[in-house]
């Protein structure tokens, strides 16, 4: 190619972008420094990870069990969600509902969370309290109080929660519905949080049973992030954990697989809104692989931010859209990418559910421009930075890493993964997983629509 016969201002732009693309990249790497830690293990099976920084004096206390929603019996979904409110009873060293109480008095707070995968305890705490949540976190694993008094208390807690959360909350129930149309044997088909007649029905000794299965030092993993002298933490940790005897019970892991979708799956579900909404799950693959990055990106794409694809088109320009979004639901096991969207005033869901489509259609044929690729990964390296800017983020995401992946120093190496997908790559899993064959479409409607 002759370079003298393309026009200087195309040079100059291009000299721009490739110069404004680098500052980007090397703030960004800049902006990342290394998150050391160091692990080891336990003989009693308990993974241990020590994140030190001293810069503020406050310590993240966490324990992340491996089992989730698709770890339970069919007949008894909702087990993993009803002990993440059950071990906060107490223990045979701690009052009944004394737990958050300890906490808050000693200036903490303190949260749980389950998934499809995993439950997730943590305590957020003056440095000089690390002590006490270590003795905390021991008590839950060695006897916390699975007896009949607490598990009728939280047997009503929870039931009230998921009517809260399902009847009494607009589009509450996507989550269920969605999960539920795309899987027919493998046990995401359930949500996390199950059936309130499953949990009725169980027996004292269920619980006693799934409690003794699955929280035990060798389904866990305990990481700390803050202020914290490593080798006093250790001790510590010694003291309190070591004895906890090893779990001599199968871990039940479920190795189903969900069959290759072969057709459309559409269905209209009427709610108590006031506006309809089009939902849309693709089937794609577990986190952690090479496609999912490449979903994750593409989803990036569609949806964050005010110059999104379904911002700019559907909400903005088109005004067929109140909200549009995307997401890669990160999962264990092959998940799904889940699109949103709410529509205006007046709008007809087909309207809306084509308007989403032509722009599914843009990224199978048309290929992304290079300053749109390096905005996405912008976006994402943002992210990244934000979910590790605290002690609790750090700790979780080490805890996540080892468990999922067995490899906790992905927290500093995983970004690259995400920085290593191209425009084809893309425009690949686009045509690849954003199939129709390949997905569930639910309209929402009010219920007066019946």
């Amino acid at each position: 190619m002759n370079f003298n016969t393309i026009p200087k201002i195309m040079i100059q732009k291009s000299l721009f972008t490739i110069a404004a693309l680098a500052i980007s990249y090397f703030a960004a790497a800049q902006a990342q420094p290394k998150i050391k830690f160091e692990e080891y293990q336990l003989k009693n099976g308990l993974n241990v990870i020590l994140h030190q920084d001293n810069s503020t004096p406050i310590v993240a206390v966490t324990v992340l069990y491996h089992v989730g929603s698709k770890n339970e019996d069919p007949q008894r979904t909702g087990f993993a969600h009803f002990f993440e409110h059950l071990m906060f009873e107490g223990s045979q060293n701690i009052g009944r509902g004394e737990f958050s109480k300890i906490v808050q008095q000693s200036g903490g707070v303190l949260n749980a969370n389950t998934s499809f995968d995993r439950t997730f305890y943590y305590e957020i705490l003056p440095s000089n309290q690390l002590e006490l949540g270590l003795w905390l976190e021991s008590e839950r694993m060695l006897h916390a109080k699975v007896d009949i008094e607490g598990v009728e208390t939280q047997r009503a807690v929870v039931k009230e929660e998921l009517k809260e959360r399902n009847e009494n909350t607009p589009y509450g129930s996507v989550f269920n519905e969605i999960f539920a149309h795309a899987y027919k044997v493998h046990p995401y088909r359930w949500t996390p949080g199950g059936s309130p007649e499953y949990i009725n029905k169980a027996e004292l000794s269920e619980f006693i049973d799934f409690y003794k299965t699955f929280y035990v030092p060798n389904n866990a993993t305990l990481s700390i992030a803050g202020d914290i002298d490593i080798e006093q933490t250790k001790k510590w940790i010694d003291k309190y954990f070591s004895g906890i005897p090893r779990g001599t019970r199968e871990i039940p892991r479920p190795k189903i697989v969900e069959p290759v979708k072969t057709a459309e799956v559409r269905d209209t579900v009427y709610d108590n809104i006031q506006l309809p909404a089009v939902i849309m799950a693709y089937h794609i693959p577990a986190q952690g692989t090479d496609d999912y990055y490449a979903v994750s990106m593409l989803a990036t794409l569609l949806s964050d931010g005010k110059s999104s694809r379904l911002q700019k088109e559907v909400v903005d320009k088109q005004q067929k859209a109140l909200f549009a979004g995307a997401f890669a639901f990160p999962t264990e096991d092959p998940g799904l990418a889940i699109m949103f969207s709410i529509a205006n005033m007046g709008v007809n869901v087909m309207d809306l559910e084509n308007a989403i489509n032509a722009e599914i259609e843009k990224v199978k044929n048309e290929m992304i421009s290079e300053e749109e690729l390096q905005k996405i990964k912008n976006q994402v390296e943002a992210d990244f930075i934000t979910r590790n800017s605290s002690v609790v983020g750090i700790a979780e995401s080490l805890a996540n890493y080892k468990v999922y992946f067995g490899d906790a120093n992905l927290i500093n190496t995983e970004m690259n993964r995400y920085l290593k997908v191209t425009r084809e790559d893309i425009k690949r899993v686009a045509n690849k997983y954003f199939t129709k064959e390949n997905r569930v479409v639910l309209h929402y409607l009010p219920k007066q629509s019946n």
